[in-house]
């Protein structure tokens, strides 16, 4: 059978109603306990964990199937710690005059500042790049489709993952990320998206005293 062939669909699996209430409600149900964290342990956490996470996103819908991502795990220390030191002279930048006011107000309630030594503490940082082309074995550009959603949808797959494993995570975007690219060995031509940070939480982390929007308030029903 030649690739674009269609086949049946034999993994679809249907459940009774009040089945699928329970399992709709107890999903979500767990995700509203995850919580962005900044205070990682420097617990291990076994590669087999990060790879069927990893696994998990790689089954995102995307554009035209192109699967147009790259997710570089580190758990290195050197290079942890190479990462910090780029990201926290961006950080410098940011906080230092770069960011408008406005934006530096949005974040006082969440108390963070140019510092970043999670990016070292936790056991693996994911650097999520996106790909606009790639190239084939013959060295042919091949372009790629809804790069930004599908790099989206996987990212926020993998969160998902990385939560239903046991784990935290925090996402890191540090402006500019160029510098990803070079100390992780990355083409010119992937671009970075964001560095997820992924652990255990410290025993005495502490997160921000926030709610999410209600129903009402995020989505509309039109019947």
């Amino acid at each position: 059978m030649a690739e674009g062939d269609l086949i049946p669909l034999l993994q679809y699996r249907e459940y009774p109603v009040e089945e699928m209430k329970r399992r709709a409600a107890e999903f979500y149900a767990d995700m509203k306990r995850r919580r962005t964290v900044r205070h990682f342990s420097d617990r291990p956490v076994p590669r087999e964990v990060i790879e069927h996470c990893i696994l998990t996103a790689g089954t995102a819908p995307n554009g035209a199937n192109k699967q147009p991502w790259r997710f570089v795990a580190v758990s290195d220390a050197a290079t942890k710690r190479h990462i910090r030191e780029a990201a926290e002279e961006e950080e410098r930048a940011f906080y230092g005059g770069r960011a408008p006011e406005e934006w530096l107000d949005a974040l006082r309630p969440f108390h963070t500042d140019w510092r970043k030594p999670f990016l070292e503490t936790a056991p693996y940082l994911i650097a999520i790049f996106a790909q606009s082309f790639t190239y084939d074995q013959e060295g042919e550009k091949m372009k790629h489709y809804y790069v930004q959603e599908s790099v989206g949808i996987a990212t926020g797959m993998l969160i998902a993952a990385v939560h239903h494993a046991g784990l935290a995570s925090l996402t890191h975007t540090p402006s500019p990320m160029n510098f990803l690219n070079e100390i992780l060995g990355r083409p010119k031509w992937e671009r970075p998206y964001l560095l997820l940070v992924v652990g255990y939480p410290a025993k005495d982390a502490q997160v921000p005293d926030i709610s999410k929007k209600s129903l009402a308030d995020i989505a509309a029903f039109v019947e």
